[in-house]
């Protein structure tokens, strides 16, 4: 940890910071040095927040309702999310079955909190968000990674999981559609999983914060509806941030079996407190008002995808399988590596993202920061015509390399 100072938590000095937030952060100083950067760092839509839910938020101010709120979430939003969990997933859950927390990340760490203890071993498939291995390593757990592969979409292989179990197995951290691969389960999939699961008493942390977010007929299946027996080993994680473009709201939730809800919002009593309570609001409004603006946000996301992916594939050195949802594409790189421009070295996924940052402004994410050193990964969550120009900068820029 840069600058650290001995006095510093053992905790504190060992945590690494968000490579995507690093990245982003670079490339709005640069641009605020006056330098057109083209960002496809940050996982964050760039749609608006639709209007019927800025309007709650309004008339929840406007009626007064800006107070504390039960620190696990006012029952209004529980109901709405009950509603939600129902119709969409087929899952049910009753109120104390159910958190509200400050985002999607912040539900993990409750988890983490809740769930954890020294010693206990958490899978987490390769490549995985990078705040994964962080959350699980700050509550003293071990991350064990295991690898899938592109020639298999990314989905973790049964056998592997089943290698991977120990007596210290506690949990498996699964991610669909997945972060950065854009990987969605099939049922048949799942089922493999939930069954060694079972059989190991190993819970599972589904983290199906882009459910909405699935292309080419693919279906988001909750882990959690396959039968009653794995729902009790499932916690179920997921938001308003990616499906209603409201990333700065910061509302996410979490259900799953009762004892450990009632442990994180204990937790959460102790940290943070309740989430906004505006935020609440405005969250029950995304969840029961009109879905119509999902389904263009994801009709643009679409079109997107397939631009960003045949253009990637059109670059010599640069492989890339296209995603069945997410805003992601992680495209192979390591066909680049050992070729040099002036000063620059391509030895990895951390020089391709800094030669191509500073060469020709345009900012990526580094393979390594998802645990895979032969990708890159690029968010299409913005613009058209910033994907345009920024992958004919792309372009030009590796077609210098020798």
């Amino acid at each position: 940890m840069a600058g650290e100072v001995s006095w510093l938590s053992e905790r504190a000095r060992r945590i690494q910071p968000s490579p995507t937030l690093a990245i982003d952060s670079m490339a709005k100083a640069m641009r605020a040095e006056g330098k057109d950067v083209i960002n496809f760092g940050v996982g964050e839509p760039d749609f608006d927040t639709p209007d019927n839910i800025k309007e709650a938020a309004f008339r929840a101010i406007k009626e007064g309702f800006t107070r504390y709120t039960p620190s696990s979430g006012i029952p209004e939003l529980k109901e709405a999310i009950i509603e939600k969990l129902e119709k969409d997933n087929n899952l049910l859950y009753s109120k104390d079955e159910i958190i509200v927390s400050c985002g999607a990340k912040h539900s993990l760490y409750n988890i983490a909190q809740a769930l954890f203890d020294k010693d206990d071993e958490v899978i987490i498939p390769v490549p995985y968000w990078v705040s994964y291995p962080e959350q699980v390593a700050l509550n003293d757990a071990k991350p064990v990674f295991v690898k899938t592969h592109e020639e298999n979409s990314f989905i973790l292989k049964p056998e592997a999981l089943r290698e991977c179990i120990t007596k210290k197995t506690k949990a498996l951290i699964l991610n669909s559609p997945s972060n950065p691969t854009g990987t969605v389960y099939t049922k048949k999939a799942l089922e493999a999983i939930a069954e060694i699961c079972l059989r190991h008493n190993v819970f599972i942390i589904s983290d199906e914060i882009y459910e909405k977010l699935t292309y080419d007929g693919n279906k988001h299946i909750s882990i959690a509806s396959l039968n009653e027996e794995i729902k009790k080993r499932v916690i179920v994680v997921n938001g308003i941030s990616k499906a209603y473009a409201m990333t700065g709201w910061r509302i996410g939730y979490a259900a799953g079996p009762r004892e450990l809800v009632r442990a994180m919002a204990a937790i959460q009593s102790q940290s943070t407190s309740n989430p906004t309570s505006i935020a609440q609001k405005a969250a029950v409004e995304a969840l029961k008002g009109p879905q119509d603006s999902v389904q263009r946000m994801v009709e643009e996301f679409d079109r997107r995808r397939r631009f960003i992916v045949n253009e990637l594939r059109s670059i010599p050195g640069i492989s890339c399988i296209i995603p069945a949802g997410a805003f992601y594409v992680f495209p192979r790189i390591d066909g680049l590596f050992g070729k040099r421009y002036a000063g620059y070295m391509i030895e990895n996924s951390s020089a391709l993202s800094m030669y191509l940052l500073k060469e020709v402004f345009v900012a990526t994410v580094p393979g390594s920061a998802f645990g895979d050193d032969r990708y890159i990964r690029l968010s299409y969550a913005t613009s058209m015509d910033n994907i345009k120009r920024g992958l004919q900068r792309i372009r030009e820029a590796i077609e210098r390399l020798r």
